[in-house]
C-alpha cells in the first residue's frame, strides 16, 4: 500500500511540473505539451498534481472540452484505484 502512496505522490509532482512547463511554453509561443499527454498523466495517477497545476498556473481552466476529459480521467483513476485496493 505504501508503494501506491509513493506512486501517486511522484506522479502528482511530475504532472504539476509538466503543467508549469506547458504554461511557460504557451506564454513564450514555444513547443507545447500535448493535451493527450496531460490527460494520460492525470489518468495514470497524477490528477492531484494536475488539479493543483491548473489552479496555480491558471492553465487549461477555461477549455471546457479539456476539463470534461480531465474530470473523466480523474473519476476513472479513482475507480480503478479503489478496485485495485479492494483486490489487495
Amino acid at each position: 500500500m505504501i508503494f501506491l502512496a509513493y506512486y501517486f505522490a511522484f506522479l502528482s509532482v511530475l504532472t504539476f511540473f509538466i503543467y508549469g512547463i506547458d504554461k511557460y511554453a504557451a506564454k513564450r509561443g514555444s513547443q507545447r505539451i500535448s493535451e493527450r499527454t496531460l490527460h494520460i498523466l492525470s489518468f495514470l495517477g497524477g490528477w492531484f498534481g494536475a488539479m493543483f497545476g491548473q489552479s496555480v498556473f491558471r492553465h487549461k481552466t477555461k477549455k471546457r472540452r479539456f476539463q470534461v476529459v480531465f474530470w473523466l480521467t480523474l473519476v476513472a483513476n479513482i475507480l480503478i484505484s479503489m478496485l485495485f485496493i479492494w483486490i489487495l
